[in-house]
C-alpha cells in the first residue's frame, strides 16, 4: 500500500510540473499576503495549482502579475464562472464576520477552502494545517471527491449499476409481481429528494407502502408501522426496496455511495437547526452510505448520521467506497441491517 501511494504522488508530481492534473485556484486577498501564495505556487508548479485570478476589494487590477477579476461580493459568480476548485483567502485584515461571509460564499459546489494562517485568531475549531511546499495554509474546508476522481468513482457507479441491474433483474420482476398482489397500486413509488447542491431529483423505489400513505403529509417509518405492507415490511428490513435506486445511479442522479437523500421537507427543517448540514449536499445521493453500514437508518439521530457522513464526504477513497458496498451486500445477505423498517 505505502508503495502504490508513493507511485501515485511521484506520477501526480510529474503530471503537475508540466500543467495536468492542475487545480484551478482563485487567491482572494491583496498585498504581501496575496504576492506571497501566488510567487510560492507560480515557483512550485509540481504543488499542482492554476491561479486563474484575484479577486479583492482594491482599485488594484493585479496582483504579483495576476489579474484582478472580481470583488469579494461577485466569489460565488466566479467560482462557478471560473470551475475554481479551491479558493485561498490570503487578506490578513479581516474582520471575523467578512471571514465566515466569505467562507458562506464557497459553500456551493466541489470548492475547496484554505485560509493564511494570518487569520487563525478569526477562525475556530474544525480546521487542519496543510502544507504548501513548505507554505502552511489552514484548511477550512477540504474536499477529498474531485478532478479524475469524480471520474472514478462515475466509473465505478456506471459499471456496478449496470451489472447490479442485469443481474437483479429476475428478481425484480418478482418483486412486482408480489406487490401488486399484495396492494393495488403502481409497482414504484416516486418520490422528490434533495441530492448534489441541494437539487431535487426523482427518486425510484420499490412501493413498500399502501398508495395513501402519506395523504396526511410525509412522516418518518416506525417500528411495526401500519403503513407498510407484507411485502413491504421483508423488503425495507432487507434494504431490497432501494434497489430502483440503481436506475437513479445510471441516469446520475445518485451514487452507490454517498449520504441517503432526504425530502425537501426535512431538508429545511434540519438546515435550520443543525449546523454543516447542507455540507452532505456536496456530494451525489447514495444508494447506501457510511452511516447506513453504521446502522445509523430510517428514525435514528439526524446528527449522528451527519457526522457521518461529513467524514465521508471529507475522506472519500475508491476503496472506501468499495469497502462501503461490500458491508452493503454483506448485511443485505445476512439480514443484519440495523433500524430498517
Amino acid at each position: 500500500v505505502t508503495l502504490g501511494r508513493e507511485l501515485h504522488r511521484q506520477i501526480t508530481v510529474r503530471l503537475r510540473k508540466v500543467g495536468v492534473a492542475r487545480d484551478r485556484a482563485l487567491i482572494v486577498g491583496s498585498g504581501e499576503a496575496a504576492q506571497s501564495i501566488i510567487q510560492h505556487i507560480q515557483n512550485n508548479p509540481q504543488l499542482g495549482y492554476r491561479i486563474v485570478g484575484v479577486v479583492n476589494g482594491q482599485a488594484e487590477k493585479h496582483v504579483a502579475e495576476m489579474p484582478v477579476i472580481g470583488t469579494t461580493s461577485d466569489l460565488s459568480e466566479l467560482i462557478d464562472l471560473y470551475h475554481i476548485d479551491e479558493v485561498i483567502i490570503a487578506q490578513p485584515e479581516l474582520q471575523r464576520q467578512e471571514l465566515v461571509s466569505l467562507v458562506a460564499s464557497c459553500q456551493r459546489g466541489q470548492v475547496s477552502i484554505k485560509i493564511y494562517p494570518d487569520l487563525f485568531s478569526y477562525m475556530a475549531g474544525g480546521m487542519s494545517v496543510d502544507d504548501l511546499g513548505g507554505l502552511p495554509l489552514l484548511s477550512v474546508r477540504d474536499i477529498a471527491l474531485r478532478g479524475w476522481k469524480l471520474s472514478l468513482k462515475r466509473g465505478l457507479d456506471i459499471f456496478g449499476a449496470a451489472i447490479g441491474l442485469i443481474f437483479l433483474s429476475p428478481f425484480m420482476l418478482l418483486t412486482a409481481l408480489l406487490i401488486k398482489r399484495e396492494s393495488p397500486g403502481p409497482v414504484f413509488f416516486v418520490q422528490e429528494r434533495m441530492g448534489l447542491d441541494g437539487r431535487p431529483f426523482p427518486m425510484l423505489k420499490f412501493r413498500s407502502m399502501r398508495v395513501d400513505a402519506e395523504k396526511n403529509g410525509p412522516g418518518w417509518t416506525k417500528e411495526n408501522d401500519p403503513r407498510v405492507t407484507r411485502i413491504g415490511r421483508w423488503m425495507r428490513r432487507n434494504n431490497w426496496d432501494e434497489i430502483p435506486n440503481l436506475i437513479n445511479v445510471l441516469l446520475g442522479h445518485m451514487s452507490l455511495v454517498g449520504p441517503r437523500p432526504e425530502q425537501p421537507h426535512f431538508v429545511q427543517q434540519f438546515r435550520e437547526r443543525i449546523p454543516r448540514y447542507m455540507e452532505r449536499h456536496r456530494e451525489k445521493a447514495g444508494v447506501t452510505g457510511w452511516a447506513q453500514v453504521n446502522g445509523l437508518r430510517g428514525d435514528t439521530s439526524i446528527e449522528e448520521r451527519l457526522k457521518y457522513d461529513l467524514w465521508y464526504v471529507e475522506n472519500w477513497s475508491f476503496w472506501l467506497d468499495v469497502k462501503i458496498i461490500l458491508r452493503t451486500i454483506v448485511q443485505t445477505l445476512t439480514g443484519r441491517s440495523k433500524n430498517a423498517y
